[in-house]
């Protein structure tokens, strides 16, 4: 393990052993999964291979689609949420056209069998009847064959047997909301890609990172503790038959193209990578009442990540997600304000609004006006320390404050996704209407990418998977690609020394 990972890793063991409410830490073998005893199993590496920008659907076809169609032996597709798109459409054309591609190769061999190629399917929310109606079981739902292209919009199973193909869609929910939410796609156990795309129709701005190595193995032994657990071995004996050598996707699969699609191709060998899974909570531990306090969230491996970056942060936060309604977050924000770290924010105005409402008791926009209420009402000297004669505090900190002594507040920036104007007023088809992209980067070295926002569902109840990587070229190339995306999709809120928005 590398200085600087261990610099994060210290911190963050400690807040997963000793911080965060004792009623979760109780209860944490109930959790699922339950990552508390073995956590330095998620401290891995990974080979990364590439990072997209685009909407669901571009990413869908333009990356994971064209790689599902090599697969050989096995293909795991988690989604949160499940729903006839764009996306669904072209993925079970390319489950399709493996089957049919299977299907000639068998006749090909006059009949000889071949290695079946085994698909899981795995999501958490079709739609509201299917939430109230579903078995309250980690064993979860798993969808009859003669299902599957009326209610998920699949292939039918004769198709799909003719090509040797072994499909089970399968599905996890836990009243009152506690969805599975992470986002992930592994092909034949070597290489995943981790979306924050569902399989759906809204038309957001999204992300995608491309890994290999060791990371990959960790992934599977979360799959593993969640979905199947009997997963059988994937004995590669060098003699299984791929799906069709002569298969060119490109000849049939149409890439869907977003104005915002951004791709980069990369190859980061050895990268410091940590997962960051978070375990489902059915009790949101709501305090109805205004003189009750806020409960601390369970820490997770991704919600004591989080809290570990930003007590860590040196100079630079920043913070992009669809809601920011997590009280811990904010806390953590002002903190890093105070010791003079430079934050921005990109997030949705009046995204999900009624899921707000329900999961948090409070919205997005009411909460950046307090965040940007305590900003200005913070007192800098409560978490800063005054330098005595001879300290050589000034010369090691620009930003210090030479009359009081202390750090300055650091810079704050917040600013709302928006479509950008001419395409929208164009028409454009896939001009992202909001921001569904999860992002955190700390000092330029720290990205943090996955499936968990910074609101209150997603630390206290929802199922989530981060993805942590240590990794300054990798924070570039994320961040400027981003930036370049985002340079007609936002309008300020608020920044520091402008006047207040209210």
């Amino acid at each position: 393990m590398s200085a600087t990972l261990q610099a994060f890793v210290a911190p963050w063991r400690y807040h997963l052993d000793h911080n965060g409410d004792s009623k979760f830490r109780d209860t944490r073998k109930t959790q699922f999964p339950d990552h508390g005893a073995d956590a330095d199993t998620l401290i891995t590496a990974s080979h990364v291979h590439s990072f997209h920008l685009g909407t669901g659907a571009s990413i869908y076809t333009q990356s994971i689609l064209p790689a599902l169609l090599q697969a050989r032996r096995e293909i795991i597709l988690v989604s949160c949420f499940w729903a006839q798109s764009d996306t669904l459409a072209a993925l079970s054309d390319a489950i399709a056209q493996l089957a049919q591609e299977r299907e000639r190769l068998i006749s090909s061999q006059s009949g000889a069998a071949i290695e079946p190629l085994r698909i899981r399917i795995c999501f958490s929310s079709r739609s509201l009847l299917q939430k109230l109606f579903h078995p309250n079981s980690r064993d979860g739902f798993v969808y009859p064959p003669h299902t599957w292209p009326s209610q998920l919009g699949l292939p039918a199973a004769e198709a799909l047997r003719a090509g040797a193909i072994d499909l089970q869609v399968k599905t996890l929910f836990f009243l009152p909301f506690s969805v599975m939410h992470p986002k992930f796609v592994v092909i034949d156990r070597q290489r995943a890609w981790l979306p924050s795309c569902n399989v759906s129709w809204e038309p957001w701005l999204e992300g995608c990172v491309e890994i290999s190595g060791g990371a990959v193995s960790s992934l599977m032994r979360f799959y593993q503790n969640v979905w199947e657990n009997s997963l059988p071995d994937l004995r590669d004996d060098g003699n299984a038959s791929p799906s069709s050598p002569e298969l060119a996707p490109s000849s049939w699969l149409t890439a869907i193209q977003s104005p915002a699609s951004r791709f980069a191709p990369l190859s980061l060998e050895s990268v410091p990578t940590v997962l960051l899974p978070s375990s489902h909570h059915q009790n949101p531990c709501f305090r109805p009442f205004p003189w009750m306090d806020d409960p601390k969230p369970p820490l997770t491996p991704l919600n004591a990540a989080v809290s570990c970056l930003l007590e860590m942060a040196q100079h630079s936060i920043y913070l992009q997600t669809p809601n920011l309604t997590s009280a811990s977050v904010m806390d953590g924000i002002l903190q890093a304000l105070g010791r003079g770290i430079h934050v921005t924010i990109v997030t949705g105005k009046n995204m999900m609004f009624l899921e707000q409402i329900v999961t948090a008791g409070t919205t997005t926009s009411r909460c950046l006006k307090s965040l940007i209420r305590r900003y200005h009402n913070l007192d800098a000297s409560a978490s800063t320390l005054t330098p005595s004669p001879g300290d050589d505090t000034l010369t090691a900190n620009p930003d210090m404050d030479l009359e009081a002594g202390r750090p300055r507040l650091g810079r704050l920036q917040i600013a709302y996704f928006r479509p950008d104007n001419d395409n929208r007023a164009g028409g454009v088809s896939e001009e992202p209407v909001q921001s569904h992209l999860k992002l955190t980067i700390v000092d330029e070295e720290y990205t943090v990418l996955g499936s968990g926002n910074m609101d209150r569902a997603s630390w206290f109840t929802s199922q989530e998977l981060g993805i942590l990587f240590r990794s300054v070229q990798f924070a570039n190339v994320v961040g400027s690609n981003v930036h370049d995306v985002l340079k007609t999709r936002t309008a300020t809120l608020y920044e520091s020394g402008r006047a207040r928005d209210d």
